[in-house]
């Protein structure tokens, strides 16, 4: 069994040369980044019980960054003090990921390898999944190996796509073929994955839910804010157990 799915990791190594252009296909990804950070910090400063006032807050902390793509999530918590591993399914996204760490001299250790065929079982304190259940193959298979790799009372942050009319209308339609944001293809609405339903493959796994948000994007002032509407965008803050 493998959570690769061929077609999406082909889809985004064509574009992989774009992940740093803020103007590129990546774009809408950059102009999430600030409200993913803000959560992620806000949600493990709590967990941890570390000082808001520290200089590097996520140092001693080891994070598994998966679906990395270019490194947009994973060099802003390495640049916060954490020790970052990045996996990715797509070999040029790694390649694109390293070259850009090397030339701003930043240490994270790159992996062209999926989550299942990772070793280290029981080693990290937060494991990154943002934007990439929506694109991977088995989820349950998925949703366990990020359980394994996970310390035990850790956090797990799971960021993604309701599947609802809205979604469709806003994330596919809007996104993908009339505001041309994404390329289109991006998204499949039927792999979309509901709130409740997440919820309750993680609480089978024996993960506990410790927050749930909604996140929204104001295209007026082109910036993302926590919401408690979860019809499009949320994310999902769980400890394992």
């Amino acid at each position: 069994m493998s959570t690769i799915n061929k077609d999406e990791i082909n889809k985004f190594s064509k574009i992989a040369n774009e992940w740093w252009d803020i103007n590129g296909k990546f774009k809408p990804l950059h102009i999430f980044n600030p409200i993913r950070i803000e959560y992620i910090l806000d949600v493990v400063l709590s967990h941890f019980k570390i000082n808001k006032e520290k200089k590097l807050p996520l140092k001693n902390l080891k994070i598994l960054d998966i679906g990395c793509g270019g490194g947009l999530i994973s060099e802003p918590m390495s640049r916060l003090g954490a020790d970052v591993t990045g996996i990715d399914a797509s070999h040029k996204n790694i390649q694109v990921a390293k070259l850009h760490a090397k030339k701003n001299n930043i240490k994270i250790n790159y992996l062209n390898t999926v989550p299942e065929n990772l070793n280290r079982i029981n080693e990290f304190d937060i494991v990154l999944n943002l934007e990439v259940v929506e694109h991977v193959e088995n989820l349950d298979l998925y949703l366990s190996s990020c359980f394994k790799l996970l310390k035990k009372n850790r956090i797990m942050f799971t960021a993604t796509i309701n599947r609802t009319l809205t979604s469709y209308i806003k994330a596919i339609v809007g996104a993908e073929y009339i505001l041309r944001w994404l390329p289109i293809g991006t998204h499949d609405w039927n792999k979309f994955i509901k709130p409740e339903e997440l919820e309750k493959k993680l609480t089978d796994l024996n993960f506990s839910i410790t927050d749930l948000t909604g996140l929204n994007y104001n295209p007026v002032f082109q910036e993302w804010k926590k919401t408690k509407d979860m019809s499009v965008n949320y994310i999902i803050a769980a400890k394992k157990n």
